[in-house]
Order: C-alpha cells, then structure tokens, then sequence
C-alpha cells in the first residue's frame, strides 16, 4: 500500500497559490472599485463646478428691486367719507391710529369734528392747520388732538412719560396715499400752551428753526425724555413731526412728542 504522506507538501503548496491567486484578486477589485469611485467622484465634481450658478435671493433683497413698501391704509375709502384726510398715523402699543386731516378753511373746525365724516364728535380729529403744508417737507410739522377722552385721540401719547416705554418705543409712522414716513422719537416733554408755528413765525427764518430744534433735542423741562443716539444726524434740512396734546387738569400746559424723520418710502 502507497504511503500517502509523500503527496502533502504539493497539497500544501497548490492551497498556497490558491490563496495568493485570490488575495491577488481581491485586491485588484478593490483597487478597481477605488479607481473609479475616485475617476467617478472628481469628473462629478469638477462638472458641477462648471455648471453656472444659481443663488435664490431671499425675499427682502428681491424686494428692492421695486424699492416700495406696503401700504394697509385704505385712503380710497377714507377719502371718499372726507376729502380733507390726506395722512394717517400709527403708534405700535397705543390707541394711536387715526386719520389725519386738515380743513381748507377753518383750522378749528377738527377740535370737535369727526375725520371720517365731519360730524360733529366732542374729541374731535387727528388735524394740521393750514400754516402746515400736506407733504410733511416743512421743518416742523404739528399734529394736534385732544387729552382725556378715554384713551381716544392722542391721550396714549402720555405713555411715553414712562421711561421704560420711551426707550423701546423709538418710532412712529405717517402713511400717506404713496409713501410711509418713519420718525424716531428724539424726546417727549412737558411745554407750554404758545402756538409753536406762531411764536417761531412758521419757520421762516433759518435761525428759528435752529432754536426750536435746540428745544426739541434737549428740552427744558421736568417731565421729560430724550433719546441720545439717534439713526440720521441731524442738521438743517432735518424734517420734525412734533405731536401736541393736553396735560389733565394743566390748561396752560402740553405734552409733546417729537420725532425726527429717518426713512421716506414709495408705497403701493
């Protein structure tokens, strides 16, 4: 009988190339499979890259390109009621939030008269007189209403007596048919009872207007609040809203809240 142990060496040596054979298999798949995932990746890549790009602007930047605003007020209807509105204002936080109006005639006519129809109404209407012009491009600009009907007219305008409210109430705006104005509240303060456009002559003269802008930036009063830094700087071609209301149980006094213009948009 054959001894069989003369024939284990070359089986072992056949296993043995058998395992390289495949090892060596192996690796060149991987390597395969590597190779093009690479190839593969960078011809992906370096397409994209070619590719030209495209950016979605968001919506606030796509906006300037018709440079306009909103505008929510709806003066077609408000007109057709009174044809003397012609702005509107509002105060975020207060009940602030009314036509304004000038009458042709009479700049009394608005104390006891309604905006919306001319009726007559004891707390009268939001109103300008006549030595203010209607495009709010005067150097001051006054908006009278009344104190102490309720919280109506511009009896919340005393909310800003409080330092708290002053501070994170720094604006208010006037809308008008095409544009919204926006104010910054420079100060609020206690002033006396003189016909402001009176006393300063209506602004005509150059060194006027200088001092009544020295009062508002730093008036001389107990009951006040002053904003120290402001959005524009201002200077003499600096547009003021100064809005005027009664002090309770003070006839001879009133509370002022003026604002300085910083921004002028188109609206539609």
């Amino acid at each position: 009988m054959q001894d069989n142990r003369e024939f284990e060496p070359i089986e072992a040596e056949e296993k043995k190339k058998s395992d390289g054979k495949r090892l060596f298999l192996i690796f060149i798949i991987v390597f395969a499979i590597v190779f093009c995932a690479v190839y593969f990746g960078a011809k992906y890549y370096y397409n994209r890259k070619a590719e030209p790009a495209t950016t979605t602007l968001p919506a606030s930047t796509a906006q300037t390109i018709d440079d306009r605003v909103e505008n929510p007020i709806d003066f077609k209807t408000l007109i057709e009621g009174n044809s003397d509105i012609y702005a509107y204002i509002y105060i975020e936080d207060t009940n602030v939030s009314y036509p304004i109006v000038q009458s042709p005639t009479d700049d009394e006519f608005y104390l006891k008269h309604s905006a919306e129809d001319k009726s007559y109404l004891p707390q009268g209407a939001i109103y300008t007189e006549l030595c203010n012009h209607k495009n709010f491009n005067d150097p001051f600009t006054i908006i009278y209403g009344h104190n102490n009907y309720g919280d109506s007219m511009f009896t919340t305008l005393h909310y800003f007596e409080d330092s708290e409210f002053f501070e994170s109430h720094p604006y208010f705006y006037i809308y008008t048919p095409d544009r919204r104005l926006t104010y910054q509240v420079v100060s609020a303060f206690k002033y006396d009872d003189r016909h402001i456009m009176n006393m300063y002559t209506n602004f005509s003269n150059r060194t006027l207007v200088d001092d009544f802008q020295k009062v508002v930036l730093n008036p001389e009063s107990s009951l006040k609040n002053v904003r120290e830094e402001l959005d524009v700087t201002v200077d003499r071609d600096s547009k003021f809203v100064i809005l005027s209301t009664c002090i309770t149980n003070q006839p001879s006094s009133r509370y002022l809240v003026c604002g300085v213009l910083t921004k002028d948009e188109k609206t539609y």
